[in-house]
């Protein structure tokens, strides 16, 4: 993610210039729009990655209430989700992927003013973006579920799903079942899912 501030001046001006031909944010993932209900794994982070969400349990207990909260006036379904102490995914289906955009926007923007002003930090930036990936087959969809059950484990905070708190993989475990669970791991893997951009 951080890939662009270690280039030269002139090696970034390369993909500055793609981005701005093809009409996209110059230093944001761009956004693009898609008619009708879809299914999209979208991902939050904290500036420069640093652990805001997790400063405390409680914390994060906060900020998954309202995630899901956010999420459930604009996703028909939530399929899955995760929230690690620096950076979160959703995986959810939705017909209007601009208003959950924006109101995951003013989740941040309450998130950021309610903990710089516990921690006297005002002005400090809290999030980086917020950025949305469409579910394009069946393949990916598990894949992307096994992804978002998985992070806490890849990034080393626990060694199994179900003993991570904030995210649904035991109410999936429980929903599908352990063997279920292992055929969909086995058949749809991850491979290198989200290798380069979800990174510490």
């Amino acid at each position: 993610m951080y890939y662009y501030r270690k280039l030269t001046p002139a090696q970034q001006h390369e993909p500055v210039e793609y981005r701005r031909l093809l009409y996209h944010p110059l230093h944001s993932p761009p956004h693009l729009q898609f008619l009708g209900q879809r299914q999209f794994l979208i991902t939050g982070t904290c500036y420069e990655h640093k652990h805001h969400i997790g400063i405390s349990h409680e914390r994060m207990t906060n900020f998954e209430a309202d995630l899901l909260s956010a999420c459930a006036k604009f996703a028909v379904s939530t399929y899955a989700w995760c929230i690690l102490p620096n950076h979160y995914h959703v995986l959810v289906r939705t017909d209007d992927i601009e208003a959950l955009r924006h109101e995951l926007g003013r989740v941040h923007g309450r998130s950021s003013y309610n903990w710089n002003g516990g921690e006297n930090q005002r002005g400090r930036k809290v999030w980086f973006n917020c950025f949305d990936r469409v579910i394009k087959s069946h393949r990916h969809f598990w894949a992307s579920v096994n992804y978002v059950h998985h992070n806490p484990v890849e990034h080393g905070y626990v060694d199994n799903w179900q003993d991570w708190l904030w995210s649904s993989a035991v109410e999936f475990l429980e929903r599908v079942g352990r063997e279920r669970a292992l055929q969909i791991w086995r058949e749809f893997p991850i491979l290198d899912y989200g290798k380069k951009w979800d990174v510490d």
